[in-house]
């Protein structure tokens, strides 16, 4: 009797092991809250991140916001239900993210931020954000700003999303860069929501309303500066020479609009973000301690550099 409740204990223990060898092998679940598809360098993130995780045998849950917080919220409460080994998360805007955040960490689920921040009260809702710096980017586009025109111009700007970091700070970062070039002068700001379509529209709006008093725009990101181009060119105006463009992203898109002598300079936001991400969430995972802020590293490319750099662009 004692032999067979000893052997019956072994073959459990046995299966325990195995059990746990099997759950150790299984893949990593990870969800994915893509903020939408506004834009060519958003796609190029999305598809860093799902190929990543192809590469690296991850399962990977992803949804994509369509530009709505709330369709955000949503998915992320959906991967927490799904017991996930970890989130990532591309936030549409800064707030509010606070409830569905608690529930994660409740979980003990880690959140990583991608390519924007967020405001909360307790930074513990999250492991840490993997972005570029948005108010250097901004300085850079100021200091290419007065470099081109000596310090004297009349700029319209295109705003990212409303209450979005990279639109926040992008702002910031170049009204700060301006500060002291009394020159240049910020004729209006408005929101083109990081896309072509508004881009051409609000760019259409400024040309009626200051036509050629314009000489620089400056576009939150590539799509909106390529939409700007459209309406420089309707309006009957030479982008790129008449009034000068600068944007942030470096999109392919980008440098060939500059190789066509259409736009003058980007400031690059790299979006091929999926390796890194997988690569701090594994370590999030295994308790490893990280900085809050893994910034991503970017420069200025111009016109002049555009055809002998834009055969080696990946985005």
């Amino acid at each position: 009797m004692k032999k067979a409740l000893v052997l019956a204990l072994l073959a459990l223990s046995v299966a325990v092991l195995a059990g746990g060898a099997f759950a150790a092998d299984k893949p990593l679940v990870v969800g994915f809250s893509q903020i939408g598809a506004e834009s060519g360098w958003r796609t190029a993130e999305t598809e860093s991140v799902i190929s990543a995780a192809k590469d690296l045998g991850i399962d990977l849950k992803f949804s994509d916001g369509q530009q709505k917080q709330e369709n955000q919220i949503k998915a992320i409460r959906s991967f927490i239900a799904q017991g996930v080994d970890g989130i990532l998360l591309a936030p549409v805007v800064e707030t509010g993210w606070e409830p569905v955040l608690g529930e994660a960490k409740k979980a003990n689920i880690p959140v990583i931020l991608l390519d924007r921040g967020i405001t909360v009260n307790d930074e513990s809702l999250y492991v840490c954000k993997i972005t570029s710096d948005f108010v250097f980017e901004g300085k850079e586009a100021a200091k290419w700003v007065i470099a081109e025109t000596g310090g004297t111009a009349n700029v319209v700007q295109l705003q990212g999303t409303p209450g979005a970091s990279a639109a926040t700070e992008r702002q910031k970062g170049f009204e700060e860069g301006i500060k002291d070039a009394p020159g240049i002068k910020i004729l209006e700001s408005q929101t083109g929501d990081f896309t072509m379509e508004l881009g051409k529209q609000v760019m259409e709006a400024f040309l009626k309303k200051y036509g050629k008093d314009i000489n620089v725009v400056y576009a939150h990101n590539d799509d909106m500066g390529l939409g700007a181009i459209q309406a420089i060119k309707e309006a009957g105006f030479k982008p790129g020479e008449d009034i000068k463009i600068i944007t942030v992203d470096a999109t392919k898109a980008a440098f060939e609009a500059m190789v066509a002598g259409e736009m003058n300079a980007v400031v690059e936001c790299n979006p091929l973000l999926g390796p890194l991400a997988f690569e701090t969430l594994k370590k999030a995972i295994a308790g490893e301690t990280l900085e809050k802020w893994i910034v991503q590293k970017d420069e200025v490319f111009t016109k002049d550099q555009a055809p002998s750099v834009i055969g080696d662009r990946k985005y």
